[in-house]
């Protein structure tokens, strides 16, 4: 026995087989597919048993009810009523008859093929606005026009990226679609609906509110709302209603993909004459679907350009590997001011200023740039951060805004690192009879205030606090192709290299001298 269900209040009806579960919601992929803010994406499942149907709920949002009675589980016969969410359907028992002739040629499976329809009559004109449509007498044609507008539609809203063009396009639609003297479009923004979009037929913005009743019920239930006298209408006591003069409205919920409500889509009219019907709820409803998935897209879009942007900032203080994490974590990792516990070092080049009087500038950019280039790489190759450059000096850290356990130990590397990086970069230079660099460098590991630093005009992430001033101090110590490093450095290594102990250098600002040891090499 096959059975139906067939809508009591709208035009839905699915043929039952007994061919395995069947799906029943919102998501166009389902069985049972049903367009309507109250079902679920996955609502029920159904299952064609002897004498009727099994229906169970799948934990949908808004229930399912047998015979008007919420239930998890029932067995439906024919000639009983089962509502998914607020759609209520009859079941029907199906008297088997002979297979009708052919109508359109078929594919393997029962899947018809039938040519898309592509009308003048309901494309976007060059300006994107929807041509002339809906104008056929006959209903079937108009629901098929209908259709094809909805595609176009689509096919536009999905082009526009940005938030607020895509909500102007919206209003634009609107009243080329429907029969309407206002729109209005509500945004969710936290715990409250915030008003996006207010205009008129004329395209003139208005000073109106939405009715607070009608969108209470619209965001609550999750249903669209339409009243053809909503001034008389007992659903909606808003005093609102009356003072705007509403006497026809529409309003539908923006739901997501995850079945939340983003925002509303609200249409009205002030005449009688121009009563909204189902066909322009229906109409309306799917609307609202496009325009969800829209915005849904225009805020993936949003997200990602503020994260590439976010990316290529970090990415010239930060390794890449480190960038992305930044640009990926959100509020996980904080930019503001913090402290934590960071490794520093400072490199500097040994008389620069005597060098630079002899060198043309161009050849002393070009010199500088090539050494830099290395420098960093150095750096980012061991996981550091780019502080700052300080005139011919490089300034790198470990520790913010993501530390390691072997923040110090990787800073050494780093160090060994760019000298051996410069004694390959000075044997290239010397065969081109170009004049070497020499460097020291310095390190030091202790507490430091760690965030954004600057002014409203510019900002940047740095570290600052005595712990960078006494790495500095170190490196004005270090002739040209020493490291020295601090005794809080040195007991921050896992895996020291061969030092040799200094006597405590009196540093500038230290009231004692400091303990420092110098790196074999």
């Amino acid at each position: 026995m096959k059975y139906r269900l067939t809508g009591t209040d709208s035009r839905y009806r699915f043929e039952l087989a007994p061919a395995g579960t069947l799906i029943c919601g919102r998501a166009v992929t389902s069985d049972l597919a049903i367009i309507d803010p109250t079902v679920s994406r996955h609502h029920a499942d159904l299952l064609v048993v002897e004498g009727g149907v099994t229906v169970k709920d799948v934990g949908s949002s808004n229930g399912t009810f047998h015979n008007s009675v919420k239930v998890d589980q029932a067995f439906v016969a024919p000639g009983e009523t089962v509502t998914f969410g607020k759609v209520e359907f009859r079941l029907e028992a199906v008297v088997d008859a002979p297979p009708p002739p052919p109508a359109a040629p078929q594919v393997p499976g029962g899947t018809i093929v039938r040519q898309v329809p592509r009308t003048p009559t309901t494309g976007l004109d060059e300006g994107g606005r929807l041509q002339a449509a809906m104008a056929a007498a006959d209903p079937a044609e108009k629901n098929r026009q209908k259709l094809a507008i909805l595609l176009e539609v689509s096919k536009g809203l999905t082009k526009v990226a940005d938030t607020d063009a895509l909500l102007a396009k919206v209003a634009d639609y609107v009243f080329q679609i429907l029969e309407a003297d206002r729109c209005a479009i509500l945004l969710r923004e936290g715990d409250h609906m915030v008003q996006k979009v207010a205009r008129d037929k004329r395209s003139a913005t208005v000073a109106y509110q939405v009715p607070q009743s009608i969108v209470g019920i619209v965001v609550g239930d999750k249903v669209a709302v339409l009243s053809d006298n909503a001034g008389e209408d007992t659903r909606f006591g808003g005093q609102s209603i009356l003072m705007q003069q509403v006497r026809s409205a529409i309003c539908a919920p923006l739901v997501s993909s995850e079945d939340e409500v983003l925002g509303v889509l609200y249409v009205d009219n002030f005449s009688l004459a121009k009563r909204f019907g189902e066909n322009d709820l229906d109409f309306l409803i799917a609307f609202a679907g496009i325009v969800a998935v829209a915005l849904e897209n225009a805020s993936f879009a949003e997200r990602i350009r503020r994260e590439a942007l976010t990316r290529s900032n970090f990415e010239r203080f930060f390794t890449p590997q480190l960038a992305a994490r930044i640009a990926n974590a959100g509020e996980a990792i904080r930019l503001g001011g913090e402290k934590r516990r960071v490794t520093v070092l400072f490199s500097d080049i040994r008389g620069f200023t005597a060098l630079s009087e002899t060198m043309n500038p161009d050849v002393m950019a070009t010199h500088l740039t090539e050494y830099f280039t290395e420098m960093v790489d150095c750096v980012f190759r061991h996981g550091g951060t780019l502080d700052k450059f300080i005139g011919d000096a490089v300034m790198a850290q470990w520790g913010a805004p993501i530390a390691e356990p072997d923040d110090a130990d990787r800073a050494m590397a780093a160090a060994l690192d760019m000298m051996q990086e410069l004694d390959t970069l000075n044997a290239r230079w010397r065969a081109e009879g170009r004049p070497e660099l020499k460097i020291g460098i310095g390190i030091n590991c202790g507490d430091a205030f760690a965030g954004n630093i600057g002014s409203e005009r510019r900002l940047e992430y740095t570290v600052i606090g005595d712990v960078v001033n006494t790495a500095s101090r170190l490196c004005s110590k270090a002739q040209g192709g020493e490291i020295i490093i601090s005794d809080d450095c040195r007991q921050a290594l896992a895996k020291p290299p061969a030092l040799e102990e200094l006597e405590p250098l009196a540093l500038k600002n230290k009231s004692q001298p400091v303990p420092a040891f110098r790196v074999r090499r």
